[in-house]
């Protein structure tokens, strides 16, 4: 990407917060109180901390790290580092059995390129806050990473950039009459490009589609009518070249042969109009009045706190009524919370968002190869900063982030993350109590509010908002709203099959978006189960009329929702549920192509495992055919889950 770098809830025992007697709370300290020592196991690591791991293995000489930018791509470079949580049966001796404190460590993940036969490799690096060893991170089945699976870095773009300008020079007068932009010894009017991924069409394949677009602003919605397939698996940018090109409906073998045709007149030209200097169509400039004439200059309606936060905030514990969770931002995949409590009995013991992943179709070959699974993109690490009043309101506390990915050392986002009390505008619980003669007895009613914490990521071309509330009656939300821009392609005839025409040159593709969350729930314990159930019809005999025979519907029938419970926790809620399947709501067979499991499935259950901590990685993306982790592999081990219950 050159020149930039569903909602669920959780029910919980099914009692509602009771406010204890006593006085008002006082008012929540600041946000740079420090953690409490529990909810510091899962703290991301501190900018102190990052560059303590950096400088460790950076002078290890058996690694031979080389710094990030510049220079070439066959060297052995640090690429991310983050927290590796504890492993969960340490965390929890910890938590609740008073055991020792577990070691804090670091994943470290290092493109070695610069070896005859180039991978890479991840590394647990501790302990901190002063490492002194690192020893590989081994994945499920033992399997290597293979180099053309690694993530893009912004070095790879920089060489792709130079080798897409050498090979635009034979397109510069086509591009010029036909667009009034050029890609080649350009410095006003360029064309830039968005990468498509998967990159290639089997295992170890690197070949990218590249999309030209006017750069102007929103020049996602800019295309020119121009894709180009580059092979850019070689570690030395010498060997990369354009296998093919498309333009305007037609394939081409290079660019020399596109330039021909051009120069001989038999090329169908696609000339666009010049973009207007002012409120170009793709802009965010606010334009236009509404037919109603109701005023647009003037604010709307703001979140406030008029007798202070009714929230605590500590390091990266947050507490609210009854709830109490630790949280940190992954620089891999985004928002994690650990530990979640409400009325201080344990609900889950992890909360997070695994993977979000976009499948497009449509007749350009870039638009027909594009399957997002922006994990590959860290989808974590693009944090940017939230703008006070819109991204969340100016009463909220804002926190920083701090990550270490493809660069040189740790750098701050700041304000990436915010919390704040949001009125719903719905009443928790309401009830007028008619007396049928024009009166009523009483009215009782409380006010609905839940408490937000919010961090955004923008992979390129989308912004997800990535929400979780928590509610005084102690159920939990998760949210995403995708905004941005689409991601779009140059419109043909042949494309209205596949999107819709949304402007002159440009087609919005149809496409599907998947977000995929971990829910590690520990309800009053880890003894969980999990059951589906199912209302169906039957007749009876009427005891109180003979001869009639009601419908009457029995539940705990059948597969329909889904519940879990924990054994010995019956009372009002009902006995324990029955053990069940390992999957629910699956979807049709794919056809060939990647096919990334979590698509296939509208719930998975499992049990818990160490070795199965992500159902997606950094490298999926690259590497879809084979992927590291193989979420279908989580599935067919035949095992009885009666403890330790993870939902995806």
């Amino acid at each position: 990407m050159w020149l930039l770098r569903l909602a669920w809830a959780l029910a919980v025992l099914g009692v509602a917060a009771s406010p204890s007697p006593g006085p008002s709370p006082s008012p929540s300290p600041g946000p740079t109180a420090p953690p409490p020592d529990k909810a510091s196991i899962f703290a991301d690591l501190s900018p102190a901390e990052l560059r303590a791991v950096r400088t460790f293995l950076m002078s290890r000489p058996e690694l031979g790290l080389s710094p990030s930018r510049g220079g070439p791509l066959a060297k052995n470079t640090l690429f991310l580092v983050e927290l590796l949580p504890p492993k969960k049966c340490l965390a929890l001796r910890y938590l609740d059995q008073g055991g020792p404190r577990p070691r804090r460590q670091a994943r470290a993940v290092v493109f070695f390129g610069g070896q005859a036969e180039p991978n890479i490799t991840e590394f647990v690096v501790g302990p901190l806050p002063r490492p002194s060893s690192y020893r590989p991170l081994r994945f499920k089945g033992g399997r290597a990473i293979p180099f053309a699976a690694r993530p893009m870095s912004q070095l790879e773009y920089e060489l792709l950039h130079r080798t897409l300008a050498e090979a635009m020079e034979p397109l510069y007068r086509l591009l010029r009459d036909s667009t009034g932009f050029w890609y080649h010894n350009c410095s006003q009017r360029c064309l830039t490009f968005t990468d498509i991924a998967p990159r290639g069409l089997a295992p170890g394949e690197r070949r990218s589609w590249l999309v030209l677009q006017r750069f102007v602003e929103g020049f996602f919605l800019h295309p020119v009518g121009l894709e180009v397939l580059v092979d850019h698996r070689d570690p030395d940018p010498r060997r990369w070249a354009v296998q093919q090109l498309w333009y305007n409906g037609h394939y081409f073998s290079s660019p020399q042969e596109l330039a021909e045709r051009y120069e001989q007149g038999t090329l169908a030209v696609a000339r666009l109009a010049e973009p207007p200097s002012r409120q170009l169509f793709s802009s965010y400039e606010p334009r236009g009045r509404f037919a109603t004439g109701t005023p647009t200059e003037v604010h709307g309606a703001k979140v406030c706190e008029p007798q202070g936060r009714r929230y605590r905030l500590r390091g990266n514990q947050l507490e609210y009524g009854g709830w109490s969770l630790a949280f940190r931002l992954r620089s891999s995949a985004g928002l994690q919370l650990f530990d979640l409590r409400f009325n201080g009995e344990r609900v889950a013991y992890e909360v997070s968002v695994q993977e979000a992943i976009a499948f497009y179709g449509g007749h350009t070959p870039a638009a027909m190869q594009t399957k997002y699974m922006d994990a590959g993109w860290g989808m974590g690490s693009v944090t940017y900063e939230l703008a006070r009043g819109i991204d969340c309101p100016e009463a909220a506390t804002y926190l920083d982030a701090h990550h270490l990915y493809d660069a040189d050392g740790p750098v701050r986002f700041s304000s990436a993350i915010c919390v704040f009390e949001l009125p719903t505008g719905v009443p928790l619980r309401r009830h007028f109590d008619s007396d049928f003669q024009g009166g009523f007895h009483f009215y009782a009613g409380l006010e609905g509010q839940a408490l937000v914490l919010r961090t955004t990521s923008t992979v390129y071309n989308y912004d997800y908002i990535w929400d979780f509330l928590l509610y005084p009656n102690g159920v939990m939300e998760a949210k995403v709203h995708a905004t941005g821009f689409i991601h779009a392609t140059f419109y043909t005839p042949q494309g209205q099959r596949y999107g819709s025409r949304v402007h002159s040159h440009l087609l919005g593709n149809l496409h599907t978006h998947l977000v995929h969350y971990k829910v590690d729930l520990d309800i009053a314990g880890t003894g969980n189960s999990f059951e589906t159930v199912d209302v169906r019809f039957e007749n009876i005999s009427n005891p109180w009329s003979p001869g009639a025979r009601p419908h009457v519907p029995p539940a705990r029938v059948g597969s329909g929702w889904h519940s879990w419970g924990s054994p010995g926790r019956g009372g009002e809620m009902g006995p324990p549920p029955a053990p069940a399947p390992t999957h629910a709501g699956l979807l049709p067979a794919p056809g060939n192509g990647p096919d990334p499991a979590p698509r296939r499935y509208h719930l998975a259950v499992t049990r818990h495992h160490e070795n199965e901590p992500t159902s997606s990685s950094i490298y999926t993306q690259n590497d879809p055919w084979e992927p590291l982790v193989s979420f279908e592999g989580f599935l067919h081990n035949n095992e009885t889950i009666e403890d330790q219950v993870t939902a995806w």
